[in-house]
């Protein structure tokens, strides 16, 4: 395995282990206006990868046309649920949101969920912009939904149906959404769970420049606010901003899936698809060394 992982300008990865392959879910790293549906890129050994291209079916969702952003999937019952952000919406007038889509096979062609096409969540609860969503399944089985970009982290629990949320405890937002931002968090979390303790990872910092990185934060309660505890993954002399990560076991190790940029290079959307050997020592994430 090199970095970047494959050639072409990708970020965001949302990265899953199904049977004997590596899922890595991507942002085609476009200008808003031409980021039209996502890619997958897909490895059984970490040296080889495969890009496939397009594995929404546009058609089911109304409404979303542009800035097709930060995939997330989980499993279900043999099924697949994949929520991405669309149309970068800044009110609850505009059409857009958080869309959730699902299929048989890991590889979509994902569908809405709703025959009518509508997003799963247009509001703009607590000022958290719907974008950024992360779907992680406690070992009850239990979805939780964690999302939002402006500086706010909100909290659902998913229905079994996959379709709608269940009831939050107060103190909460239109009844399902609940925040629990931590310290210093812009976007992009990514929870995993590390000796029963919840773990999170999220970006701080600006997404165009060498700012951008990741920090770790937990919790013993997912549905209540992680507590900082380190910087994981941040600029080094190899590559400027890493940051919207997420992580994976594969043949005994943990890895992290992240974007980085070249030093010195400006153009916001310049993102490349990265994987590190991601350690954990006394329960917690240890900082990442970039190759």
């Amino acid at each position: 395995m090199k970095n970047p992982v494959v050639d072409g300008w990708y970020a965001d990865p949302e990265s899953r282990v199904y049977g004997d392959t590596v899922y890595m879910y991507v942002t085609k790293s476009l200008p808003f206006d031409d980021q039209k549906n996502l890619d997958l890129v897909i490895t059984k050994d970490l040296e080889h990868f495969e890009i496939l291209h397009d594995i929404l079916d546009m058609s089911t969702y109304r409404g979303a046309v542009r800035a097709i952003w930060a995939p997330t999937v989980v499993e279900k019952k043999g099924k697949y649920y994949l929520i991405f952000a669309a149309n970068d919406i800044h009110s609850e007038e505009e059409i857009g949101g958080l869309y959730i889509g699902v299929c048989d096979r890991p590889e979509g062609p994902f569908c809405n969920v709703f025959a009518d096409g509508r997003p799963l969540i247009n509001a703009i609860y607590n000022n958290a912009q719907p974008i950024d969503a992360h779907l992680f399944k406690d070992d009850d089985g239990q979805v939780y939904l964690y999302y939002g970009g402006w500086r706010h982290m909100m909290v659902c629990k998913m229905k079994d149906s996959m379709d709608g949320f269940l009831p939050m405890e107060a103190p909460c937002y239109g009844g399902i959404a609940r925040e629990i931002t931590p310290k210093d968090y812009v976007e992009a979390p990514y929870v995993m769970k590390i000796d029963g303790v919840y773990t999170l990872m999220y970006s701080s910092g600006d997404w165009t420049n060498g700012t951008y990185c990741v920090k770790a934060a937990s919790t013993i309660d997912p549905c209540t606010e992680y507590q900082y505890y380190g910087d994981i993954l941040r600029a080094a002399e190899i590559a400027d901003g890493p940051g919207h990560n997420s992580a994976f076991f594969f043949d005994g190790k943990y890895y992290t899936a992240y974007h980085r940029r070249t030093v010195g290079d400006t153009n916001s959307h310049h993102r490349k698809l990265c994987i590190d050997e991601l350690m954990i020592k006394d329960g917690k994430l240890q900082p990442v060394k970039m190759s």
